[in-house]
C-alpha cells in the first residue's frame, strides 16, 4: 500500500504552490481513473492535492456566444446543460457516450482532458512501455494492438490512442485551455493541448509540471450549423471508440461554408482531419465528395498487426456522420 500525503486546497493559488513544493504529487478532481493508476503503481506519487473545493464548477455563456466551462464541471453536468445541447449537440452527445451515468457523475471537465491512455501495456505495470518508463521500449507495436492503439500521429516510441470522447468533439468545436501555475496563468489552444509521441511519448500534453486547469473555453457555436457525433465500438456500454468522429457542419443552400472534423479511436491524440475539412469547403455533400474527404482524413495513416480494420472504419465514421447531417 502506497502511503500519500493529503492537501485539501481552498484556492487555485494554494494547489498551485502546494505542487511546486512537490513535483511528484498530482491534483484529484473525480479521481475515476487517476487513483486506479497510482493502486497500479503507473504513476508513482506522494502527495495528493484535492481540488475539488475549489470554485470551478460554473459554466457561463459569454456574451459573443463562447461557454467558459470551469475545470470541475462534471461530465454529466456539461452533457446536460440546456445551451450545450442547442448549440453545442456534438458535445453533448460525445459525453453521454462515454463510459457510465455513474462515472459521467463523478468525472470532471478538466479531467477528461488530461485522460492517461488505455494501453493495456502501460497499466499493466511491467511490459516495455516508453511512457510509464522512459526508452524500456514499445510493447504494443509487436504486440496485441486491436483496439485501443493507432493508426495516426504514431511514432516508433508509441501507438497508443487518446481515449476520451470528449475531447474529440471539443477538437472540432475549437477551444481554448486556461491555466494557472507558479508563473501565473495563460491559454493554450486546444489543438496544441494534447501532444504527438513522437519521441517523448510521456511528455502527453503541454502543461508545465505545476500547472492547474481552471476552465475550458469553446469557441461560439457556427451559426445554423449542425453537428453529430458518431462512436463505433465492440459494444453500445461502457466501451472505447474503436473509431468516432465529431462533425459540425454549416451550409448555404447546397454548399458547405463550413465544416469541422476531428476523429476519435484512430490518432495518440483527438485528430483534427484538416484536409478533408478543407476539401469539402465549397462543395456540395454528394456521396463522392463525402467519401472523397473520409479517404484524405486518412491519408498516412500507418496500420500495424491487429488495427488495419481502422483505417476503413475511421472512413465509415466520417461517411456515416456527414451523411446523416446532410439528409
Amino acid at each position: 500500500m502506497r502511503a500519500l500525503d493529503y492537501v485539501r486546497a481552498s484556492s487555485v493559488e494554494q494547489a498551485v504552490a502546494s505542487h511546486s513544493k512537490s513535483p511528484s504529487a498530482f491534483f484529484l478532481a473525480g479521481g475515476t481513473t487517476l487513483l486506479d493508476l497510482v493502486k497500479l503503481d503507473v504513476m508513482p506519487a506522494d502527495q495528493v492535492i484535492d481540488v475539488n473545493h475549489l470554485s470551478l464548477k460554473q459554466i457561463e455563456v459569454q456574451k459573443d456566444g463562447s461557454v467558459r466551462v470551469g475545470a470541475l464541471v462534471t461530465n454529466t453536468a456539461l452533457a446536460q446543460h440546456d445551451y450545450i445541447v442547442e448549440h453545442y449537440p456534438v458535445l453533448s452527445q460525445a459525453l453521454l457516450s462515454g463510459a457510465t451515468t455513474q462515472l459521467r457523475n463523478k468525472a470532471t471537465t478538466g479531467g477528461n482532458v488530461m485522460q492517461r491512455v488505455r494501453c493495456n501495456y502501460f497499466r499493466d505495470g511491467h511490459s516495455a512501455c516508453n511512457k510509464r518508463e522512459p526508452g524500456s521500449g514499445c510493447a504494443a507495436i509487436d504486440g496485441h494492438n486491436r483496439s485501443v492503439h493507432a493508426v495516426l500521429g504514431t511514432s516508433e516510441q508509441c501507438i497508443a490512442t487518446h481515449p476520451s470522447d470528449m475531447c474529440v468533439a471539443m477538437a472540432a468545436i475549437g477551444a481554448k485551455v486556461q491555466v494557472q501555475g507558479a508563473k501565473g496563468s495563460r491559454s493554450i489552444d486546444f489543438l496544441d493541448f494534447h501532444l504527438l509521441p513522437g519521441t517523448t511519448p510521456w511528455k502527453e500534453h503541454a502543461l508545465l509540471d505545476d500547472e492547474l486547469i481552471t476552465h475550458i473555453v469553446l469557441d461560439a457555436p457556427l451559426a445554423g450549423s449542425k453537428s453529430g457525433y458518431l462512436k463505433l465500438r465492440d459494444r453500445a456500454s461502457y466501451q472505447f471508440a474503436l473509431a468516432s468522429s465529431a462533425v459540425i457542419v454549416q451550409m448555404d443552400g447546397d454548399t458547405v461554408r463550413e465544416v469541422r472534423i476531428a476523429m476519435g479511436g484512430v490518432g495518440t491524440k483527438p485528430w483534427r482531419a484538416v484536409e478533408a475539412e478543407r476539401s469539402l469547403k465549397g462543395t456540395t455533400l454528394t456521396p463522392q465528395n463525402i467519401e472523397k474527404a473520409a479517404a484524405l482524413a486518412l491519408q498516412g495513416a500507418r496500420p500495424y498487426r491487429h488495427n488495419a480494420y481502422k483505417i476503413a472504419l475511421g472512413q465509415q465514421a466520417i461517411v456515416r456522420n456527414l451523411s446523416t447531417l446532410s439528409a
